[in-house]
């Protein structure tokens, strides 16, 4: 653990997720290197943070990565001074590694401009590249790794086919160009790794606050781009990141002594049978969907053309609900999805249906989250899983909502980008429930395996 006589009081770091699967994992990042972290669902209350006095980073799960510019300009300025007043020396924007958006949705441009205003550094530093994550950027450009192959991220089989803001451009300063009129600029890897970062920072920041983007390829660039933001941070800085900013970071205080040298988290165990609900179209998604059916899962589709239509929902969620009770009386963990992967019937047709249903395609989007949410709180209410696990970033903030969870604080590892968490919430029903939060992307074949069986098997 750090040394209370190294660092200054209160937290080193309070960050915004635009997703709440992307916020466990910035939590993660920070809890696995020994940080104590706490994430809240909402704006917390001074009586709320004073429940986790030990916090040195704390987070706020939102929901922008969905949402229109607009909707950015009336909900994110209230949360940015919320965290900003924390006095923590980085603001962060959590946004995906993909850094899939786009000017109309999910604008980082958008975000960035909003959140310098409130922090007085003369640059943003930008970190997306995040090993432990397979995501890696090279002179500006991010690659992603599936199944041990790297892809440029406008030719990634699912980024680039993204339902809602596919990633047609590789070079990040080329994508978030369309969404600011801020200078953008660049440290490259060899000027990380010759040691000329801070050189570079002194050059090109200014008055007009530019976003500068860190390349991170390996652990020698993810290690020099840590000190890059924490010895520039002066004052305070803003930096919209994926949880590479956290992995930067405690690399570099790894190297410094002040945090241990071997980061883990505690395994999970078993623990009886699981429910599980998926809105996540992603192929990985889809592959860990198939593996749980033939380990003993019962998988069961929601039936999309009735979930979302007024006159067919409430029978079409009773119908899924009834069989995730029979399943775990019969100690099976049920799991309920909405999609198998980018090519699922579904998928191809969801403007169709959604039309049919009187919707716009983001309404619908948000109906198939919110049926979920229901979905796993009647589970809950009329059976006894002691886990959870939702799988898709809509989703989980839905869920989340629905179950009245307050906050969550890391218990155990699972996967990169997904962990174990215990839930907080005044109802006692909720209090102590043990819920996983996962990104389409994230985790391996036996995900669900893994949440249902635990780690330490």
């Amino acid at each position: 653990m750090m040394s209370a006589s190294t660092w200054p009081e209160g937290p080193l770091l309070a960050y915004y997720g635009d997703d709440f699967t992307g916020s466990t994992d910035a939590m993660e990042a920070m809890a696995v290197a020994g940080v104590p972290t706490v994430l809240f669902l909402d704006i917390p209350s001074p009586e709320t943070l004073a429940r986790f006095p030990a916090a040195r980073c704390v987070g706020i799960a939102g929901s922008s990565r969905g949402r229109s510019p607009e909707w950015m300009e009336a909900k994110l300025p209230k949360a940015f001074r919320a965290l900003a007043a924390l006095k923590a020396p980085i603001l962060h924007y959590k946004v995906c590694s993909t850094f899939d958006s786009s000017p109309t949705m999910g604008s980082i441009g958008r975000a960035i401009d909003l959140g310098v205003r409130h922090m007085p550094g003369q640059w943003s530093p930008s970190i997306i590249g995040a090993p432990r994550l397979k995501r890696y950027q090279v002179f500006g450009n991010l690659f992603a790794a599936v199944n041990g192959v790297g892809y440029r991220l406008d030719r990634h089989p699912t980024m680039s086919r993204h339902p809602v803001t596919p990633m047609g451009e590789a070079d990040l300063r080329r994508h978030l160009s369309s969404q600011t009129s801020r200078r953008i600029e660049l440290i490259d890897m060899l000027q990380l790794r010759q040691g000329r970062a801070a050189t570079r920072q002194a050059e090109i920041m200014g008055d007009d606050v530019p976003v500068v983007f860190l390349d991170v390829l390996d652990e020698e660039t993810l290690v020099a781009a840590g000190q890059a933001v924490w010895d520039g941070r002066g004052e305070g800085l803003f930096s919209a990141s994926s949880s590479g900013l956290q992995y930067a970071l405690t690399a570099y205080w790894r190297q410094m002594g002040l945090l241990p040298t071997e980061p883990s988290l505690p395994q999970s165990d078993h623990i009886g049978p699981i429910a599980v609900v998926s809105g996540s179209c992603s192929p990985v998604t889809a592959s860990q969907i198939e593996f749980a059916r033939l380990d003993g899962f019962h998988t069961e589709r929601l039936r999309l053309d009735a979930a979302l239509d007024d006159r067919t929902q409430e029978s079409e969620i009773e119908r899924v609900v009834a069989v995730a009770h029979t399943a775990l009386k019969n100690n099976v963990s049920p799991l309920i999805y909405s999609a198998k992967g980018p090519d699922d019937e579904t998928v191809r047709d969801f403007d169709a249906i959604a039309e049919r249903a009187g919707l716009s395609r983001s309404d619908a989007a948000r109906r198939v989250g919110s049926c979920l949410a229901e979905v796993m709180r009647r589970i809950l209410d009329r059976s006894t899983p002691r886990r959870v696990v939702v799988a898709g970033g809509d989703s989980s903030g839905e869920v989340a909502s629905a179950l009245q969870i307050e906050a969550l604080t890391v218990i155990a590892g699972l996967s990169p980008g997904a962990p174990l968490c215990r839930a907080w919430s005044r109802n006692p029903g909720r209090d102590g429930l043990e819920i996983v939060l996962k990104g389409g992307q994230m985790g391996g074949e036996d995900f669900f395996v893994a949440a249902r069986d635990g780690t330490r098997r």
